[in-house]
């Protein structure tokens, strides 16, 4: 079964580009245009992935997170945050928050592909456990 990813942007054009792209490498897409609908198809549609533009009507990104992070239901689901807001401060407010990747606008769809690949990848062989009787050598 496909892995469903809901992607969420007030800029019809980015969903449908990011749309396209997901659904070529085997992705089932669901769209939602502003932050409140977002909420409305996590929890309906209980995807595996967010990717969660900022700058939005309604309800930012920011608050999307916030509200993700702060419900059971939805606290696991990786998000990845594809935005326009290329400020240091943005980013950090974003890894702060607790996204799983920093995407900025324009990007490469490659590239976006690529993270969620890494993502589902890191979620199916988590890294094993540090040994602290491990020696590095430098």
């Amino acid at each position: 079964m496909a892995r469903k990813i809901l992607v969420v942007d007030d800029e019809r054009h980015i969903v449908r580009l990011v749309e396209v792209n997901l659904q070529r490498a085997g992705y089932d897409v669901i769209a939602a245009y502003d932050g409140i609908e977002a909420m409305e198809k996590t929890k309906s549609e209980k995807p595996d992935m967010i990717i969660l533009d900022v700058m939005m009507p309604r309800m930012d990104g920011f608050e999307v997170l916030k509200e993700l992070r702060g419900n059971p239901e939805s606290k696991d689901i990786p998000v990845i945050m594809l935005t326009a807001k290329a400020q240091d401060a943005d980013i950090f407010k974003g890894w702060a928050s607790g996204v799983d990747s920093y995407l900025t606008k324009p990007f490469n769809p490659r590239e976006l592909l690529a993270f969620v690949e890494r993502i589902f990848q890191s979620l199916e062989h988590p890294a094993e456990e540090y040994d602290s009787e491990t020696t590095w050598e430098v």
